[in-house]
């Protein structure tokens, strides 16, 4: 991908206004704002895995696709609940998933971004479960039980998609010229977004100092650590480092965020109130 088409998504360090401080809007919390971070992480992933269902290349993986999808909201619904019962305003998984505006939404942009290729989608997935699978490790000594009890849980799905996502990556990377291409493009293009991850802020100071859970930068060591062994043996190489941040995590989104929000919540504000 271009650097102008990169620059187009990033914002000015420290220039990036925080949606929660608009006037007449609650502010959120550091604590409620790092597990919706992650909460909306699961939520958005899982949707865009969600759209390769009846789309993928073969149909065992049409069904693996899906029930990841589904690990991912699985995953989400556990942690909107808590970050819903942390915020203490009387909104469900269901509000809280469904009836947020688009700044108010806490996934890094990475995974809010089109669906792409195949190549796209199983590398964007590697990259992710990937950080998960640490994450979720740390958040074992988390100091709210039940977030701990979730990344436990989450532990064991987010193993498998990791090992299913790096089969995938090896398979394509070190395969045939074009599988060869398509990936080391789909890396080139996803790469810059996983320095975000990695930018601490405010919420991760917080989260680090009452011992709820790690600063996120403190887990790329170990992110590197899963993830080179099998780029490599993909035949894959990294993009450079670049002054590029994207900024979902604050709540500054790309411009495919709204229309995946509005697809996504399209029958909820349809039909308000209605129950399933």
């Amino acid at each position: 991908m271009s650097t102008s088409t990169l620059t187009s998504f990033a914002a000015p360090r420290g220039g990036v206004p925080d949606p929660s401080e608009q006037p007449g809007r609650p502010v959120m919390t550091p604590q409620v704002e790092y597990v919706l971070r992650l909460a909306d992480a699961c939520l958005i992933h899982g949707q865009r895995l969600a759209e390769w269902c009846g789309h993928a290349p073969v149909l065992e993986e049409d069904i693996a696709l899906t029930n990841i999808a589904l690990d991912h909201i699985g995953q989400a619904r556990a942690l909107l609940t808590l970050a819903g019962q942390r915020e203490g305003r009387g909104r469900d998984e269901d509000a809280l998933a469904f009836l947020r505006t688009e700044r108010e939404y806490r996934n890094p942009t990475l995974l809010e971004l089109p669906r792409g290729d195949f190549a796209r989608t199983v590398l964007r997935s590697f990259l992710w479960s990937a950080f998960m699978q640490v994450l979720c490790e740390a958040l074992a000594d988390s100091s709210d039980a039940q977030l701990a009890a979730i990344a436990a849980k989450s532990l064991k799905e987010v193993r498998y998609h990791r090992q299913h996502s790096a089969d995938w990556v090896v398979r394509l990377g070190d395969g045939s010229d074009e599988s060869h291409r398509r990936m080391q493009e789909a890396l080139l293009l996803l790469w810059p977004y996983t320095a975000e991850w990695f930018e601490d802020d405010e919420v991760d100071r917080a989260a680090q100092a009452s011992g709820l859970g790690p600063a996120w930068s403190r887990l790329q060591d170990g992110w590197r650590a899963a993830i080179d062994p099998v780029l490599a043996e993909a035949t894959l190489s990294p993009a450079a480092a670049t002054p590029f941040r994207s900024t979902g995590k604050r709540g500054v989104h790309s411009e495919h965020m709204g229309y995946l929000l509005a697809e996504m919540q399209s029958l909820p504000r349809a039909f308000p109130g209605a129950v399933w």
